[in-house]
């Protein structure tokens, strides 16, 4: 798994857990539905710490909240290019 692959799976994982969608998280965090769904496709590698925070904040979490998580938290930093 990519790094960028985590932020997808965590988004993926805190919207089944509060039960809302992709487009629900867009309009609750004043995001556009492009950036959410890019995150999500791995079209963008490198959200910007204000997109997640928006999110965390969504989700009624810090951004440290929304970044700890396992699959981050384990995640191997040097085998990064």
């Amino acid at each position: 798994m990519q790094y960028y692959e985590l932020f997808a799976l965590r988004i993926q994982q805190l919207c089944k857990e509060q039960g809302i969608t992709i487009n629900r998280l867009a309009t609750l965090s004043g995001l556009k539905q492009s950036t959410i769904d890019n995150i999500i496709r791995g079209t963008s590698k490198n959200p910007k710490v204000h997109t997640l925070h928006q999110i965390a904040v969504t989700f009624n979490m810090t951004l440290s909240e929304f970044l700890d998580f396992p699959e981050l938290n384990d995640y191997p930093i040097d085998d990064e290019e």
